[in-house]
């Protein structure tokens, strides 16, 4: 059976640009359905899949995915017509919009109804008939699926939370048996997502894009300081229920739309917000330390209660709040659950993945579905059509090294001499985490090594933390890893403590409050990257390395050749490793 799937909604940021004329660029950004994707499953098994945003440039962009789906369609030799089936990871119906505001049933008609799907697949594949094949999944059990059936887990309890679906913010449910039932839905009135990302707005981030930097800022900050402030705009009721009536202050449509009653609220609170680019005060780092917290408590009430009700020991966790690795992680060392995993599309690009998963599972039961290793479903290029794009490149040097030996002696001493290398491999990742095919490199040790490249080529906030990419046989000895359970760390979802043995020459991947949020690489994994750790580990004593993205700020990941060399030239990397050749800046070879 061959299912592809997509999310995103198209026209959503255009259609309030539109109707309501004079907000702000981040206001404009608070629309639902970014993050489109399309994902094609093949008897059970994920065979592609990408980001929209990767095509056009546009970060998290909810543009109908044509480039993306013709991407997964080529790759897999496939054209629309030989689908059997096209799930899309939303399902509104018109009986929520009930309140009587036109704007709503506009906003339903032109962007929401699955009509509107079957419209952007005319326009691009036009003469193609999709009627038949298409089914509208609820986004919940769109992000359910793709946590439940790539985690290889049989029976398990399912967390879904984000900012919201067509009418919740947070689901449970119960995976046994290769199904999914609903236990519990909190609605959206009540959104943790919702909750972290006013509070990016107020602290001067961009809703919907940037509560990663509000997490990583609250690892600075005092989490008991504004803890009773936050305890009464959030409120824990009998398990497993809680509230967050600091939403309820968004009375009428303009503010539901920009949140300015609930940021009016927070200014009396807390004093005034922060404004986009303005210098980061203690008590912003204090006000995002509370506001985590108050994250993790309501996530943990919910999970203590499902755990004993449903004697349920693995977990499987999906929707925008679990991209928060800190909460990952504490829900992790809180030994609730034996396994938790969280899949690296765990955003709404997964609900490409997830939708596509579902029906495959409820239309072929008996197709046993792959569990994920690792998410190298993007687009890859062999070593003809790298050194093609190269030949045509005056701007910088190259040669191709095919001593797969020499060429990571060459990388490795490189980077034990403090240079900042691009790595582009294989198939690229998908999910906003660069998992080592289309990642920047660098020695851990230092942590001016941080500072450089935070300062001088991400051109990024200095408090935001990198990554360390271990090795996954020395994993549990450098962090705090349980042995056994290395490769719950193998998609970089989740923080733990560095040892403290090791902190100090760890230095450029340990935040600021002792945690890693590790990715753990096996040899089956992604076996060049495994031999690079362990040739680098033969030089310095470490199988570690710095690994953050493929990009500069405001670009998406790198997908193509001419982006990797255009990106490493404008970056002012050191050198770029993409496939066998080497390059480095300066005048053509």
């Amino acid at each position: 059976m061959k299912v592809l799937g997509i999310s995103g909604l198209h026209h959503s940021e255009e259609f309030k640009r539109r109707e309501l004329p004079g907000l702000s660029e981040r206001e404009y950004r608070i629309s639902q359905g970014r993050d489109s994707a399309a994902a094609l499953v093949v008897d059970g098994r994920v065979v592609a899949a990408s980001a929209e945003e990767r095509f056009t440039g546009e970060k998290g962009t909810g543009r109908f995915p044509a480039n993306a789906i013709r991407d997964c369609l080529d790759r897999a030799g496939l054209g629309l017509a030989d689908l059997d089936l096209i799930g899309h990871g939303f399902a509104h119906e018109p009986s929520e919009l009930e309140a009587g505001e036109d704007y709503l049933a506009r906003r339903y008609r032109e962007v929401y109804d699955p009509e509107r799907q079957l419209d952007w697949f005319a326009e691009h594949f036009p003469g193609q008939e999709v009627r038949s094949r298409f089914v509208p999944v609820p986004h919940h059990l769109a992000h359910a699926a793709s946590a439940y059936y790539a985690s290889g887990f049989d029976d398990c309890l399912v967390l879904v939370a984000d900012g919201r679906g067509e009418t919740e913010s947070l689901t449970v449910l119960a995976g046994t048996g290769g199904k999914l039932d609903v236990l519990h839905s909190v609605p959206a009135m009540h959104s943790l997502g919702t909750l972290y990302g006013v509070f990016t707005l107020y602290l001067g981030f961009e809703m919907a894009l940037d509560e990663y930097k509000m997490m990583g800022l609250a690892s600075y900050g005092d989490r008991t300081r504004y803890e009773r402030e936050l305890r009464q705009l959030v409120h824990l009721r009998p398990a497993p229920e809680f509230s967050v009536p600091l939403l309820a202050r968004d009375g009428d449509l303009l503010q539901r739309e920009t949140h300015r009653g609930v940021l009016a609220v927070l200014e009396e609170i807390f004093g005034p917000a922060r404004q986009p680019g303005g210098p980061i005060e203690q008590r912003h780092m204090d006000i995002a330390a509370a506001v985590q917290a108050a994250l993790e408590r309501c996530l943990l009430h919910v999970l203590r209660h499902y755990r004993h009700q449903t004697g349920l020991r693995d977990l499987c966790y999906a929707g925008g709040v679990a991209l928060n690795c800190t909460a990952n992680g504490l829900i992790l060392r809180s030994r609730l659950f034996d396994r938790v995993f969280v899949p690296p599309g765990a955003g709404d690009d997964g609900t490409a993945v997830g939708a596509a998963l579902h029906l495959h599972a409820d239309h072929k039961p008996e197709t046993p579905i792959t569990p994920l290793l690792m998410p190298y479903w993007g687009s890859s290029f062999d070593a003809d059509r790298i050194a093609e794009h190269l030949a045509t490149r005056t701007d910088c040097r190259h040669r191709r090294v095919t001593d797969e030996e020499e060429l990571l002696a060459e990388t490795a001493a490189a980077l034990d001499r403090g240079e900042v290398i691009a790595w582009f491999q294989d198939g690229m990742e998908f999910g906003p985490r660069a998992l080592g095919c289309r990642s920047i490199l660098a020695d851990p040790r230092e942590a001016r090594m941080r500072d450089h490249i935070n300062n001088l080529i991400k051109k990024r906030e200095d408090f935001r933390p990198f990554a360390p990419v271990v090795a996954e046989e020395a994993a549990a000895d450098l962090f705090e890893i349980r042995r056994g359970r290395e490769r719950q760390y193998a998609h970089m979802l989740f923080t733990t403590r560095t040892r403290p043995e090791h902190r100090e020459r760890l230095g450029a991947v340990t935040h600021i409050d002792g945690t890693a949020r590790v990715q753990a690489v096996s040899r089956d994994g992604n076996p060049r990257l495994w031999s690079l750790l362990n040739v680098f580990a033969a030089r310095t004593g470490l199988p570690v390395l710095l690994n953050t993205s493929f990009n500069l700020r405001g670009q998406p990941i790198v997908r193509t050749p001419r982006e990797a060399v255009d990106t490493f030239l404008r970056g002012g990397l050191d050198r770029l490793v993409i496939g066998d050749h080497v390059v480095l800046p300066g005048g053509a070879s």
